[in-house]
C-alpha cells in the first residue's frame, strides 16, 4: 500500500483530497470515506459537496464562462493539448489511484488513460470541421445559423471508469466554449478529483469545477438555475429521479443520459468457437470492470446445436482468471467496486438458483484474496429462461446467463424482449445473415464478430431505456451547443436607370 500512499501524496501533499472549485483546492466540514474495494479499507476521507459549495462550483463555472468563449476554438484546442501533455506526465499514479479506488486491474486503469490521450488528440478535430448553415429562402433575406455554447455544463460521472469518464467527458463541451461542474461517483472519487491536479494551471481558473458527494449533491447540481446542460452517466433509477426533479421545479433543461443494458451476444452455429468463446470474456469485460459495465452482453443467446460446447469452454475460461488486489500486476480481475455492490450482485444470483437456472461456474468468494474484499468469482448459468431476473434485469457484476434457441424469430423475440438496448453483439460467418440480424437488434450499438470495440466517430448510446442522446461523435459535439437562426433582410438595390451605373 505504500504505492497508493505515495499516489495520494502526489495529488495531495497532506493525502487529504480536496474539491477542485475555481481553480483552488478545498476543503469540506462534511466527508465520506473512500474505500479500497482490494481490501475494504478506508483510503481516505473525501469532502462531500453541499448545496452551497455546488452553488461556489457553479458560480466559479459562470464567471469563468465569457472569457473560455471568447478566446476562440483554437486557443481552446490548444489547451486541450496542455491538459494531455500534463496527463502524460501525472498518468501512472493517475492510473495507481483510480485502480486502487475502483476495484479495476491496473492494466485497466492505464487502458483508460491511453484512451483519454486518444481522445484528447483526435475529437479537436470534430470542433474543426463543423460549419453552419446559410440559405436564401427569398431574394431579399439571408437566414443563417450560429451555435452558440449552453454556458455551465453538469457532468455526473458513473463509478466504473472514473479517470476516462471526466476527462473524456469535458472534452467536447469545453470545445464548445461551455465551462463544467463534475460530479465524482461517490464510490469512485479519488481519480476524479486528482485530475484536478492535471487541469490546474493549464485550464484558467473556473472553467472545470470538480466536487464529490452523492444524492444531495446531485440535486444541487441538476437543478441549479445556472446549470443549462447535464450529461449524466449512472442506472435507470437515478436518471428517472433527475428527469423528475427537473419536473418538480419547473424546469426544462437539455438532458442527455448513457444508462444501462441487458445486452445480448447472439451466436450461431457457423462460428469459430474459441473466438466467440474469447469475445464474450471481452465483451463482458470481466478483466476490465469485473463485469461493471453498461455494454456488458450479460446475457447469451446460443444456438442449440453449439450451446453445450459453448458454455463448457466458456466455464473453463471463467475458472482460469486470477482474482486478486486490483494494483497486483498478476490479477486479471479484481474485486467489485463496494460492499453494496458485492450483496446486490450475489443477491441476483441467489435470484438465479432460485429460479431453477444452472450454476455452471462461480458465484462464491474466490480462495486466497484479502478477507476484507469486495471479490467475486465470475459467474455463468445455463439453463436460464426469459421470466428470470438474470434474463431481465441489469446485473452490473461478473454474471452471465446462457439461453438456447433454434429458430431466428424466437432468438430475436428473447434479445429484444426487454426494456433496456445498449449493445449487442453478433457473431455469425453469413455475412447476409449477421447484417439482417444486427439491423434487427433493438440496440444502439451493435458489433458483428467483434468484441467491446469503440471507434471514433462512431456515435454510441442506447435505445429505449438505455438512454437519450449519442457519444464519442459528432452528435455529441453538437449537444454541447444551442443553435440559434439568423435572418437578415437584404435592401433590393433600385433598378438602373437609363445611363446610368
Amino acid at each position: 500500500m505504500s504505492g497508493v500512499r505515495a499516489a495520494l501524496d502526489h495529488f495531495w501533499s497532506d493525502a487529504r483530497p480536496k474539491s477542485f472549485v475555481a481553480g483552488e483546492w478545498s476543503a469540506s466540514s462534511t466527508t465520506f470515506p473512500a474505500y479500497d474495494p482490494s481490501t475494504g479499507e478506508v483510503l481516505a476521507a473525501v469532502p462531500e459537496a453541499s448545496p452551497a459549495e455546488v452553488d461556489a462550483a457553479v458560480e466559479a463555472a459562470r464567471q469563468a464562462q465569457p472569457a473560455w468563449s471568447a478566446a476562440g476554438l483554437e486557443a481552446r484546442a490548444d489547451t486541450l493539448e496542455r491538459v494531455a501533455a500534463e496527463l502524460r506526465a501525472q498518468g501512472e499514479k493517475l492510473a495507481l489511484l483510480d485502480s486502487v479506488n475502483s476495484g479495476n486491474p491496473l492494466s485497466a486503469a492505464r487502458r483508460d488513460i491511453t484512451l483519454a490521450l486518444r481522445y484528447l488528440k483526435r475529437w479537436p478535430s470534430y470542433a474543426f470541421a463543423l460549419t453552419g448553415q446559410a440559405t436564401t429562402p427569398v431574394d431579399d433575406a439571408l437566414s443563417y445559423t450560429l451555435r452558440t455554447p449552453y454556458g455551465v455544463v453538469g457532468k455526473i460521472i458513473a463509478f466504473n471508469h472514473p479517470t476516462l469518464f471526466a476527462l473524456g467527458g469535458m472534452i467536447f463541451p469545453l470545445l464548445a466554449g461551455n465551462t463544467m461542474v463534475i460530479k465524482a461517483a461517490p464510490q469512485t472519487p479519488l481519480a476524479t478529483l486528482a485530475i484536478g491536479r492535471i487541469l490546474e494551471g493549464v485550464l484558467p481558473p473556473g472553467v472545470v469545477n470538480i466536487v464529490a458527494g452523492g444524492a444531495g449533491t446531485g440535486d444541487a447540481l441538476v437543478t441549479h438555475p445556472d446549470v443549462k446542460r447535464i450529461a449524466f452517466t449512472g442506472s435507470l433509477p437515478t436518471a428517472l429521479a433527475i428527469q423528475s426533479r427537473l419536473g418538480a421545479r419547473g424546469q426544462i433543461k437539455h438532458l442527455t443520459t448513457e444508462l444501462g443494458g441487458k445486452n445480448a451476444m447472439v451466436v450461431f452455429p457457423d462460428v469459430d468457437l474459441d473466438a466467440a468463446v474469447d469475445a464474450a470474456v471481452a465483451n463482458m469485460s470481466f478483466t476490465v470492470s469485473q463485469g461493471q459495465s453498461c455494454q456488458s452482453t450479460s446475457r447469451l443467446l446460443l444456438h442449440e446445436s453449439i450451446h453445450d460446447a459453448f458454455v463448457s469452454r466458456l466455464a473453463d475460461r471463467l475458472r482460469r482468471l486470477r482474482i486478486g488486489p486490483a494494483y497486483d500486476e498478476a490479477s486479471d480481475m479484481g474485486p467489485l467496486v463496494s460492499r453494496h455492490q458485492l450483496e446486490r450482485v450475489r443477491a441476483y444470483i441467489a435470484s438465479g438458483c432460485e429460479e431453477g437456472a444452472e450454476l455452471l461456474t462461480g458465484g462464491g468468494i474466490p480462495d486466497g484474496v484479502p478477507s476484507g474484499g469486495y471479490y467475486l468469482e465470475p459467474t455463468l448459468f445455463a439453463g436460464v429462461t426469459p421470466g428470470m431476473r438474470i434474463a431481465r434485469e441489469e446485473i452490473f457484476g461478473p454474471v452471465a446467463a446462457a439461453m438456447s434457441w433454434s429458430d431466428h424469430d424466437e432468438m430475436l423475440h428473447l434479445a429484444n424482449d426487454v426494456d433496456l438496448g445498449l449493445s449487442a453483439a453478433v457473431w455469425c460467418r453469413d455475412v447476409d445473415l449477421a447484417l439482417r440480424t444486427a439491423h434487427e437488434l433493438e440496440a444502439g450499438y451493435v458489433w458483428v464478430n467483434d468484441a467491446n470495440r469503440h471507434f471514433l466517430g462512431a456515435p454510441f448510446g442506447g435505445v429505449k431505456n438505455s438512454g437519450v442522446g449519442r457519444e464519442e461523435c459528432m452528435d455529441e459535439l453538437l449537444s454541447y451547443y444551442e443553435t440559434k437562426a439568423v435572418n437578415v433582410r437584404v435592401p433590393r438595390r433600385p433598378a438602373r436607370t437609363e445611363g446610368g451605373r
